[in-house]
């Protein structure tokens, strides 16, 4: 009796742009996405000297070229995980500048903030409780940039890593803290904004009121990858939460 030869697809591959000392966005998108999609890392450089906005406008700029970094390595989907550069933008020249970069990369590239804004729209959501790690100018920014794309704050909770801010150096506790300051109720919709900030955890001990959304931008970027990257129907063995937007959805 002869072999038959059997065709078995490969895992869809999703590329990853990340700041240079983001040390979150990777091991997040590798728990929610499990062995469903294979990942791939490219950062923006170094700029030693530049001011944060600067450093934003920066990204922006050679962002095709950070891209073409990942030279012929077939990419079934890239994200942007940098929020706070898309901020800078808003929502409809943010999605103007992804799909130049999907027309021009030949595949679908889009930001982490639009792969929230898909996200909420999936869940019919309306309103946010922002938390952001982010320094006042830029959350106040990132209100904005949720506000113009049609959807209302009802109230920002700020998360200072200790006496200053950076989200890379925020902890679970500092998170639980400064939410547990505020009175959310139970059917909020949470959105832990930024790449940077590991919001794991936090989220974990959160979500227990079962009308409660939890959003992450790194959540909504893995749940956008997944359609994004063609990795549906792989059985994902990612984090729970991530099952959680496609069966609102639904």
């Amino acid at each position: 009796m002869g072999v038959v030869a059997v065709s078995i697809p490969s895992v869809p591959r999703l590329g990853l742009v990340v700041p240079p000392e983001n040390p979150t966005a990777e091991p997040e998108f590798r728990h929610f996405l499990g062995s469903g999609m294979n990942l791939y890392t490219s950062r923006f450089p170094v700029l030693p000297g530049a001011g944060l906005r600067e450093m934003l406008e920066t990204y922006n700029a050679v962002l095709p070229d950070v891209l073409a970094g990942f030279g012929r390595l077939r990419l079934d989907a890239a994200v942007v995980a940098c929020s706070a550069s898309h901020y800078l933008l808003s929502p409809d020249g943010d999605r103007k500048f992804c799909a130049e970069l999907s027309d021009r990369a030949g595949f679908p590239v889009l930001s982490s903030t639009l792969a929230t804004l898909a996200a909420c729209e999936a869940l019919g959501v309306t309103g946010l409780t922002l938390v952001s790690p982010y320094e006042p100018w830029l959350t106040d920014l990132s209100r904005e940039y949720w506000e113009q794309a049609g959807l209302t704050v009802h109230q920002v909770v700020p998360v200072p890593a200790g006496d200053h801010f950076d989200p890379y150096q925020v902890t679970t506790e500092d998170i639980l803290e400064r939410v547990g300051q505020h009175d959310l109720p139970e059917d909020a919709t949470v959105l832990f904004t930024g790449t940077g900030m590991f919001t794991l955890d936090a989220m974990d001990k959160l979500g227990s009121a079962p009308d409660r959304v939890l959003l992450s931008s790194n959540l909504a970027s893995a749940w956008w990858a997944q359609a994004g990257a063609g990795a549906q129907g792989w059985g994902l063995e990612g984090h729970a939460l991530l099952k959680q937007p496609a069966a609102r959805a639904v």
